[in-house]
């Protein structure tokens, strides 16, 4: 564990400390009932002392119940530690993700952050809770067995020393070849787990074309690939068993020989040979609870690695001190605006980008696929950050804005959208958790979703399932068109929102937005001329540069792009009712 995770432990410190704390009282309780047993045979066996065997053994029993006691203690206290800092890893991993960028949450895939959350948590979880009970069991377990032996007998005593470190030796050699193999393992988690988030996701499309066949083999395929690699990395770790076996029964022969030497010229008892193999026993089977350890720890390695490289990952967007927290109007202006995903020197997806928007005008943006129009909206609620230039709303530039204050003020409906679970109402109040059903219910009508929703058997109390897949294309637009209407933004983005929903139903959304928001900035990306033909001023894009801005009249005479759009869509029939 490294010490950035071990950060995490937090209030569960006690439990840590407490844990090695009661299982050093039961290893002390338990080394100590071996040298009973040797008093036991050696003067109340050997001399036929009935009242010392009584009071021996009695003292046995309690030594037993307090182990017994200890042990409990220290479990609990163990797997509440372990737990404890399960929950606040993943606290710390899944808001260290809310402070990420679009450009952070690319460098990791949907997968790999839900695999980081579950398996490797669960894994370094494990590493953990068998840390604090074997690992600090074994090592005390050794050292006092080791002593015990010596103030028996010096020569077996000496023996452990010579076979600790080879043991000790082997089982870090076995844990380094096996480590990379595991970490290989992880990465190949994070493909099967994106294999099967996608099937799910995407059922409908698999069953329309008829593919099952092809996805069960691609499963089957990556996932027998990670059982290839499970395999190979096990089949190293395996050899753990067999060592200390061997090593272990060596050892019982040597001693089985020396004391049985020692007992022959009577300087040992036979109960101390007894004590002496209890100890020799109690060392082995620590070591074995070390390579049990080890393995787990080897799992957590790769999965403290993963989780590492995302509590590192710094927020490409820092929160500065002094940050502006009131966005005072809608007005956006794009002054030389230069744009790549890549960052400095990457391939630029807008180019020299300059832009000026009133507060309250409604703003068309059209282009063909790749031309960066949903690109060029994504970076006024600074989704992105500029590469050169700036973008300002309100008269100041979007990187001076607190993040909340700024996106609070810019409602987005994004090109793919996104229901969560829950009612409609609970959907809706996204925009306002405190807005009432009165308020839900009139933002619904201006995005002409009131009609739908109340034809449902529940109304707005209809049950949204995963990703909104019980309502039409159609209705979702609808539904998170209403979810940001109730956030009363300055900024209202539609990014190609109403391509599901016919030319009548987007007239009537459009007239609502005049009558209703005029003095909200409305920018709508659209693929249909119709959608934007009354805005005040339509932007054409075209591979990442305006070619021209104007209405929609104007552009028809300045404007080839524009021309050929509107000429096959009007004269085509393509906005036909």
């Amino acid at each position: 564990m490294n010490k950035l995770l071990l950060k995490s432990v937090r209030e569960y410190k006690k439990q840590s400390i407490l844990a090695p704390f009661f299982v050093l009282l039961e290893v002390l309780m338990e080394v100590m009932i071996p040298m009973e047993m040797a008093k036991i045979i050696d003067i109340g066996i050997a001399k036929g002392n009935l009242p010392y065997i009584i009071q021996r053994g009695l003292i046995l029993v309690v030594m037993a119940m307090l182990a017994l006691y200890f042990g409990v203690v220290a479990g609990r206290m163990a797997a509440v530690a372990a737990a404890g800092y399960a929950k606040n890893l993943r606290h710390d991993i899944f808001y260290r993700v809310q402070e990420f960028s679009f450009k952070n949450i690319d460098h990791f895939s949907t997968s790999g952050l839900v695999t980081r959350m579950t398996t490797d948590i669960t894994n370094i979880q494990m590493a953990y809770m068998m840390s604090l009970r074997l690992l600090a069991r074994a090592p005390i377990m050794v050292v006092l067995s080791w002593f015990m032996t010596l103030v028996i007998n010096p020569k077996i005593a000496l023996l452990f020393l010579v076979v600790i470190p080879v043991l000790g030796g082997a089982l870090i050699f076995i844990a380094k070849k096996a480590h990379p193999h595991f970490v290989k393992v992880f990465d190949e988690y994070d493909i099967l787990n994106n294999s099967v988030q996608e099937n799910v996701n995407a059922s409908r499309v698999v069953k329309s074309f008829v593919r099952e066949g092809h996805e069960i083999d691609k499963f089957h395929g990556i996932s027998k690939y990670v059982y290839k690699l499970f395999t190979k990395a096990e089949g190293i770790v395996a050899w753990n068993s067999p060592v200390m076996q061997f090593v272990m029964y060596t050892v019982i022969l040597l001693l089985v020989a020396i004391s049985g030497k020692s007992i022959a010229f009577g300087t040992m008892e036979t109960g101390e040979m007894t004590s002496v193999l209890v100890y020799a026993m109690q060392i082995m089977m620590s070591l074995m609870m070390v390579t049990f350890v080890f393995v787990l720890i080897m799992i957590a390695e790769a999965s403290t690695d993963r989780i590492t490289g995302v509590l590192t990952e710094e927020p490409e967007m820092q929160p500065k001190e002094n940050a502006v927290k009131e966005v005072l109007d809608g007005g956006i202006v794009f002054d030389h605006v230069d744009f790549s995903y890549a960052g400095e020197g990457g391939t630029l997806s807008l180019k020299n980008v300059n832009l000026s928007i009133k507060p309250g005008q409604t703003i068309g943006i059209i282009g063909g696929t790749g031309s960066s129009k949903s690109t060029l909206v994504q970076l006024i609620p600074r989704l992105y950050d500029v590469t050169k230039g700036s973008v300002k709303v309100g008269g100041i530039d979007v990187r001076e804005y607190d993040l909340e204050s700024l996106r609070d003020q810019v409602s987005m409906v994004l090109q793919k959208n996104v229901l969560f679970t829950g009612s409609i109402y609970e959907n809706i109040r996204w925009g306002d958790e405190n807005a009432t059903d009165e308020e839900v219910e009139r933002v619904c009508r201006l995005a002409q979703a009131d009609g739908f929703v109340k034809e449902f058997p529940n109304g707005y109390n209809t049950m949204i399932v995963q990703g909104g897949n019980n309502v039409s294309g159609g209705q979702k637009q609808r539904l998170c068109i209403a979810r940001a209407l109730l956030k009363k933004p300055k900024i209202l983005i539609l990014d190609d929102s109403t391509s599901a929903v016919d030319t009548k139903t987007d007239a009537l959304i459009r007239r609502a937005f005049r009558e209703e928001i005029p003095d909200t900035t409305k920018i709508i990306i659209a693929q249909r001329v119709s959608s934007i033909e009354d805005a005040d001023q339509i932007i054409v894009l075209d591979e990442g540069e305006i070619v021209g801005i104007g209405t929609s009249q104007e552009l028809l005479r300045t404007n080839e792009i524009y021309r050929e759009v509107y000429e096959s869509q009007v004269k085509g029939g393509g906005d036909d009712e």
